[in-house]
This record gives C-alpha cells, structure tokens and sequence, in this order.
C-alpha cells in the first residue's frame, strides 16, 4: 500500500505562495482605495475556501484511518490536529480583518489585517513544513490510493465550478512541465477540455485584476 503524495506538495507551494502574496497586496492598497480593495478581499475568499476545503478534507478523510492504522507515530496525526486548530484561530481572526478593511480600505485596518495575515503564514508554513517532513511519509504508506483520491474529490464537491478553475490555475501557475502533465492526466478528457478552453484563460484575467 503505497500512494504518491506528490499532489499535496503542490497544494502546499500554492498556499505559500499565496499566502506571501495576499500580505504584499494589501499592504500596497493606496488607504482610500476601496475599489481595489475589494478585488483582493474576493481574491483572498477564493484562497480562504481553497485552504477550508483542504483542511476540512484532511480532518475528515485523512486523520481517522491514519489514527486507526498507526501506533508509535500517533503523536504525529494529533499534532496535525492541533495545528489546524491554531490556523483556524488565525482565520477567524482574518474574517474579521478582511471585511473591516475592504469596507473602508482605511490605513489602519490596513496594518491590522497585514498583521492578521502575517501572523497566519507563520502558523501555516510551520504546519506545511511538519506536515511535509513528518506527515506525508506516514500517509504514502498506511493510506490506500482510493483514500487519497477521496481528498481531491471532497475539494471538488465543495467548491463552486467557477472558483474551482481559479484553484485549479492557481495550482498549475508554478508547477513543472512534468507535474503540470500528471496532473492533467488524471482528469477526464471533458474536464482538460475546459481547462484549456475557459479556465486557463479565465485565470490568466484573474491574476492580471489582483496583481496588478
């Protein structure tokens, strides 16, 4: 029993990422701009329900077979448990800081939402880090393919088609030729179809509008 977990490593670069990014925009919103404002807010609901959604599919789906199949290495499946717990504190907080913020895109509720976002990637890249090293090892062997698969469709099930292909682009922008390719192979020809015709170019238009 063996599964690639090469799939969440690219999960994982595009949190990094935009996670650095959301912190880099909002500081760079003139105070007053609301307008502008307001496209990274959206931006940053997309990331939020992409990073929900995951998570949710790792508590749901991935941590109760872990705890039934494991012994020694339990430690490891309840301090990922903990570790969401600690990012979910940090969401809350940015459901309040975003709103704020767009409303007025006042200066101060500028800073306090870059500090919101700032403390919030340093919890989430202390968890990518872990869960990488210490993690996905566990899972490459106690976890069947059908299981891991049920992670992807749980994603899928949960998010609305449209912010789907955003997340779907997101997470091609800085995948390698050969990620890119496997990662298209495992959709159903229909689905690569719409990829390459709405998707691709939808998202290219999306990341013009929030980086500017």
């Amino acid at each position: 029993m063996s599964v690639n977990t090469q799939d969440m490593e690219i999960v994982h670069r595009v949190l990094r990422r935009e996670s650095r990014l959301l912190m880099e925009l909002v500081a760079a919103v003139t105070p007053g701009d609301t307008a502008r404002a307001k496209v990274i807010a959206d931006h940053f609901r997309v990331y939020r329900l992409g990073l929900r959604n995951h998570h949710e599919g790792e508590d749901e789906l991935l941590w109760p077979p872990l705890l039934s199949r494991v012994d020694l290495e339990a430690d490891i499946v309840l301090r990922m448990q903990a570790q969401h717990e600690r990012i979910a504190a940090t969401l809350t907080r940015l459901d309040a800081a975003v709103p704020a913020w767009e409303a007025t895109a006042g200066a101060d509720e500028r800073d306090t939402l870059v500090a919101a976002l700032s403390e919030h990637r340093a919890v989430l890249l202390a968890h990518l880090d872990d869960e990488e090293a210490t993690l996905l090892p566990l899972a490459a062997k106690h976890i069947t393919r059908q299981e891991w698969a049920s992670l992807g469709d749980h994603l899928v099930n949960n998010t609305p088609k449209l912010t789907l292909l955003t997340l779907f682009g997101a997470a091609m922008e800085d995948a390698n030729p050969a990620e890119r390719a496997a990662v298209l192979s495992r959709l159903a020809p229909p689905a690569r179809v719409l990829w390459h015709v709405v998707g691709r170019p939808r998202y290219a238009r999306h990341i013009r509008r929030v980086r500017g």
